[in-house]
């Protein structure tokens, strides 16, 4: 793509959007960054660097003086100035869709709605260490946390760019096409944005292989309904390698040869060439990586191994060596017989749901933040299983008293060290103290990073009760 001497706009400062700008401002464009809100300190001082022209506290008449536009991904389609955009047939992209148009290396990408970060993090690790072998990089970027056009530039031919992608960055990729793809799971989840219907959001999810062809794969999830009726529904007409994975799924019920799936305790990659035992799950799970979704996000990363043909050494060495990512499910210490766990990246129900089955004995929960359109009758009978009190938080904490004060003792706190101190005071010996806000944490946090930093925070200064 050719933006020299084109005008384009960025809307939004965060740093995908400001990596977006940088990127076009190279390749020759004219650029104007408008964020709405306050531009951040960093931010602000990249722009001025860079000489980019900036507005913040509101978009002007200026921004829809451009040939195309870049949307960050938190601006929704309902949004005025998008509106305006669209009236005007000014063209709205993704910082996606920008950086895939300057890649040259090999594209993983990866989305789907719990196990994408760790799914990512795994494939990462994956192809680094095989990267160390066969002399290229892996590069993890995109919704982790680094912009996917930050990096683009730096990667070659040889190289492998593991993109984690959300719903919202895949909305407006047009001629993003990953050589893997893969769909981790479709579960109810940013229904706020999508008018309550899973199927539009399932939509955005599926522009993952809408340009894939036969030189491509697709890895997604058997044992998903969704994923399982969306594939059915293409009645084998798949423009591209598939590879399906699951745990409860059978070789012989999958409209492919080539799969992966749970045999026993071991993780099984099945071809017309027969099976082959790939690993064992004793030699992967662990205190901070456990549970049977870890076991899909381990299916989902072999089946990557193997469309890339990374060899199965690598595979078990990189899963032996992996302990999980920060912020999800992480373990932090067991303090007086209570065990205590950081899953601050729990920010739709399934994800809290996938925490609290993973906890040995009962919880006492502290959930809430800003709700994305929660049914938390879905959880109900689990809540009232595992938890023995539930500390509620956030903007959605009187939701939350409302949906479970029948099943289970609730509290408020106002802030998170309040919830820790409620918390450390009700947990007895053989409990588990889990923090899975089943929220988005816009509420009162930066991200969901800052608020499992801040939790830790107040973990690490508890005093004795």
């Amino acid at each position: 793509m050719n933006v020299s001497g084109k005008k384009v706009t960025v809307l939004g400062a965060g740093k995908s959007g400001i990596a977006a700008a940088e990127l076009l401002l190279v390749k020759g464009a004219e650029v104007l960054v408008s964020e709405l809100g306050k531009i951040d300190d960093a931010g602000r001082s990249t722009l001025h660097e860079k000489r980019i022209p900036f507005e913040e506290s509101g978009h002007t008449e200026k921004v829809y003086d451009a040939d195309f536009c870049v949307v960050s991904p938190g601006i929704p389609p309902s949004a005025p100035v998008i509106k305006n955009m669209q009236s005007k047939r000014i063209g709205l992209f993704s910082e996606i869709e920008i950086a895939s148009l300057y890649c040259s290396s090999k594209i993983v990408g990866i989305t789907g709605t719990d196990g994408k970060t760790t799914t990512s993090t795994l494939v990462h690790r994956i192809c680094e260490a095989d990267g160390n072998r066969n002399g290229y990089r892996s590069y993890c970027v995109g919704n982790i946390g680094v912009p996917f056009s930050s990096k683009v530039l730096e990667m070659t031919p040889r190289d492998i760019a593991v993109v984690e992608l959300s719903s919202y960055q895949l909305e407006r990729c047009f001629t993003f096409r990953p050589d893997v793809a893969v769909i981790t799971n479709i579960t109810p989840d940013h229904l706020d944005r999508y008018e309550g219907d899973i199927h539009r959001y399932a939509e955005a999810k599926f522009r993952i292989h809408a340009n894939q062809g036969p030189d491509d794969t697709l890895v997604y999830n058997a044992d998903d309904p969704i994923l399982r009726e969306h594939f059915t529904d293409m009645r084998g007409n798949y423009p591209f390698r598939i590879i399906p994975f699951g745990i409860d799924c059978r070789p012989e019920n999958l409209p492919v040869s080539s799969c992966l799936f749970l045999e026993g305790e071991a993780i099984t990659a099945s071809s017309e060439g027969g099976k082959e035992m790939l690993i064992k799950t004793r030699d992967f799970l662990k205190n901070s990586f456990r549970g049977r979704h870890n076991i899909y996000n381990v299916l989902a990363a072999a089946a990557v191994s193997k469309a890339l043909s990374i060899g199965n050494d690598v595979l078990c060495s990189a899963l032996g060596e992996f302990t999980g990512v920060e912020h999800r499910q992480e373990f932090l210490a067991t303090v007086d017989g209570v065990g205590w766990i950081n899953d601050s990246k729990a920010t739709n129900l399934n994800a809290m749901r996938q925490a609290l089955e993973g906890v040995d004995g009962r919880a006492v929960l502290i959930a809430g933040g800003r709700d994305k359109g929660n049914d938390y009758s879905t959880i109900a009978e689990l809540v009232g299983r595992k938890v023995s009190l539930l500390v509620a938080i956030g903007e959605s904490k009187e939701k939350i008293v409302s949906a479970f004060r029948d099943i289970v003792e609730v509290k408020t706190a106002w802030t998170l060290e309040e919830a820790v101190s409620t918390a450390r005071k009700a947990a007895v010996p053989g409990q588990t103290v889990l923090f899975s806000p089943g929220c988005s944490s816009f509420d009162m946090f930066e991200n969901f990073e800052d608020r499992g930093r801040q939790f830790k925070q107040c973990f690490q200064q508890l005093q004795p009760c």
